[in-house]
C-alpha cells in the first residue's frame, strides 16, 4: 500500500507513504488511486513524507487529476518537500494543481 486514504468531512485525504514517487512505483500509486478518485470528487494528496518524484509520478498525479476532472472533481496537494516542490514548479504543475503548505488548510479549502 502507496496510499492511505481517510475521511474528513466531505474530503477524502490521501497520504502517500512513500520517500519516492518515481518509476518503480508510481504505476501502483496510479492503480491505488483509481478507485478512491472514483468515489469520492473532493480529495487532497498529503505528499509530505516524499523527497523525490520523477516524470512517471508527476504522470500518475496527472492521470490522477485528470480521472477527477472528468467526474467533476478536484484534487489538491499538500505538504511538497522542498526537493519536490522544485520539480512541480520546474514542469509548471504548480499552475494545474492548487498547493498547499498543510493537508489541513488544504482540506479547509473545500469548504471555502
Amino acid at each position: 500500500m502507496l496510499a492511505k486514504a481517510e475521511m474528513h468531512g466531505t474530503v477524502m485525504l490521501v497520504t502517500v507513504n512513500s520517500k519516492a514517487l518515481d518509476a518503480s512505483n508510481s504505476g501502483g500509486l496510479k492503480e491505488e488511486l483509481k478507485p478512491i478518485v472514483a468515489q469520492h470528487k473532493r480529495l487532497v494528496l498529503d505528499l509530505g513524507q516524499v523527497e523525490f518524484v520523477d516524470s512517471s509520478g508527476l504522470g500518475a498525479l496527472l492521470s490522477a487529476l485528470r480521472q477527477a476532472n472528468s467526474l467533476g472533481g478536484d484534487i489538491k496537494l499538500a505538504q511538497l518537500s522542498r526537493a519536490v516542490r522544485v520539480v512541480v514548479e520546474l514542469t509548471r504543475m504548480h499552475r494545474i494543481f492548487e498547493i498547499f503548505e498543510s493537508a489541513a488548510a488544504a482540506v479547509q479549502s473545500y469548504e471555502n
